[in-house]
């Protein structure tokens, strides 16, 4: 499976489903696999950093390098599970999950201050000092009730983006 040569199987289908929490149809998985089989240009069986930046969405996140992090090297399974965050159905902590890995970089379980600065470093680029970047995040730790040198869990992501009237409605097309 993930190779262009092989054949996606009904075992296969069913077993992507389950890996992703049935998040997808099958008829969504056979397009995901052809995506993939797509990106795959060597027909390795995985997908590497230089091949997702063939696709020119990704190419121009701001946070792309961050993702590509993420990505390098995922087989279709992985492949689908990484995309099982930006489907509609998934649960909000699922959301919350990604994001959180996206700020902590280095995969510590815990995002600091200088995490934060970073990945609004990335969005925001020459748009905003540092100064400004340190006031905004200052700010909006305070307001969620966290000091600057607070280091954020999941649990506090969940705290701060599970607040009512937040939408996070990003979606992936699968055709």
């Amino acid at each position: 499976m993930g190779n262009a040569s092989s054949m996606l199987t009904q075992y296969d289908i069913e077993d992507v489903k389950d890996h992703c929490d049935h998040l997808f149809n099958q008829q969504e998985i056979v397009s995901l696999y052809e995506r993939f089989c797509q990106l795959d240009r060597s027909a390795k069986g995985f997908i590497s950093a230089d091949e997702f930046l063939s696709v020119p969405e990704f190419a121009m996140n701001p946070l792309s390098q961050r993702l590509l992090k993420m990505v390098d090297g995922l087989n279709f399974k992985d492949f689908v599970a990484f995309l099982s965050a930006f489907s509609a159905k998934a649960s909000m902590r699922q959301k919350i999950e990604l994001i959180f890995k996206v700020y902590d970089s280095d995969g510590n379980g815990k995002v600091s201050f200088n995490d934060m600065m970073e990945v609004l470093q990335d969005l925001t680029g020459s748009f905003m000092s540092d100064k400004q970047r340190k006031d905004v995040l200052s700010q909006v730790l305070h307001e969620a009730g966290y000091a600057r040198d607070s280091l954020l869990l999941l649990d506090d992501f969940v705290k701060v983006f599970e607040h009512p009237g937040l939408k996070m409605e990003v979606e992936v097309p699968v055709d």
